[in-house]
């Protein structure tokens, strides 16, 4: 598998500018082509008393919503313009399903992370669990401050379920270049089994691959991973993602949303 075309969710966050640089990069290493899409909702005026009133509202802020659109267009533009192939995707709607959308036509979707301590992203944002949940892609969640992935030494977070499997499969392109690969099952639940059948499943593709087993960790699974990823000095961390829908929003495993808020380098999760 090769990626032939990433997709970048764009906005107006502090954050963005350094997604977009991340995401060109990518697309430059991999003769990629690269699409920008951002979205922005125009708020629904209900009137009350005088309709002109309300029209006229409307319309400024469906005026607002264009001016975001084109400023995020101009950021796309700044960011990624060393890139040939690249191409722009801006409307006014709902920025998930807009982004969820056009993901039918990418290979690869990042998206920034939305921690607690992360900038607004604003109308535009979008969430990157939700977002998991519905493109039907993997998709690269980007901390705040990362310009530049080039994987060398990745972690996989290991456990037996289609989910994790994909995400392996899935990562493959991205872990080309890669020096080292550590495969770890973390909890009361990991045999190493699994984890030495996908370590022997990445050797086979080229690429220097361990198994490591964790049954008893001191501290959460998550904490327990993102441990694991400092110690190896990780660009990249792997792993499958865990939700269901629960009146009509998404409900998250602990690992997953903890991973989703906190994790400081690149993370690539399948769903």
């Amino acid at each position: 598998m090769t990626l032939t075309s990433i997709l970048v969710s764009v906005d107006l966050g502090p954050a963005c500018a350094d997604r977009v640089q991340l995401a060109a990069g990518l697309a430059a290493a991999h003769a990629a082509r690269l699409v920008g899409v951002a979205a922005c909702p125009v708020p629904v005026i209900v009137p009350a008393g005088d309709g002109i009133a309300a029209e006229r509202l409307s319309d400024a802020e469906e005026h607002r919503a264009r001016e975001r659109l084109a400023a995020a267009e101009a950021l796309f533009e700044r960011e990624a313009g060393s890139v040939a192939k690249r191409a722009w995707h801006g409307k006014l709607a709902l920025p998930l399903a807009m982004t969820a959308e056009q993901a039918r036509g990418a290979d690869l979707v990042i998206v920034g992370r939305h921690g607690p301590a992360d900038g607004d992203p604003g109308p535009m944002g979008v969430s990157p669990g939700a977002l998991l949940m519905e493109a039907g892609r993997p998709v690269l969640v980007a901390p705040p401050g990362l310009e530049r992935l080039v994987p060398k030494r990745v972690v996989v977070a290991w456990k037996d379920t289609s989910e994790a499997r994909r995400a392996v499969h899935d990562a493959l392109p991205l872990l080309a270049g890669a020096e080292r690969v550590c495969v770890v099952a973390v909890g009361s639940d990991a045999h190493r089994g699994g984890a030495e059948a996908t370590a022997q499943y990445l050797s086979g593709h080229g690429l220097t691959a361990t198994a490591h087993l964790l049954p008893n960790p001191v501290l959460s699974v998550a904490d327990e991973l993102l441990r694991v990823c400092e110690r190896e000095g990780a660009d990249l961390l792997v792993m499958g993602a865990y939700g269901h829908s629960r009146l009509r929003e998404w409900v998250f495993g602990g690992v997953t949303r903890d991973i989703l808020r906190t994790a400081r380098l690149c993370c690539l999760m399948s769903h």
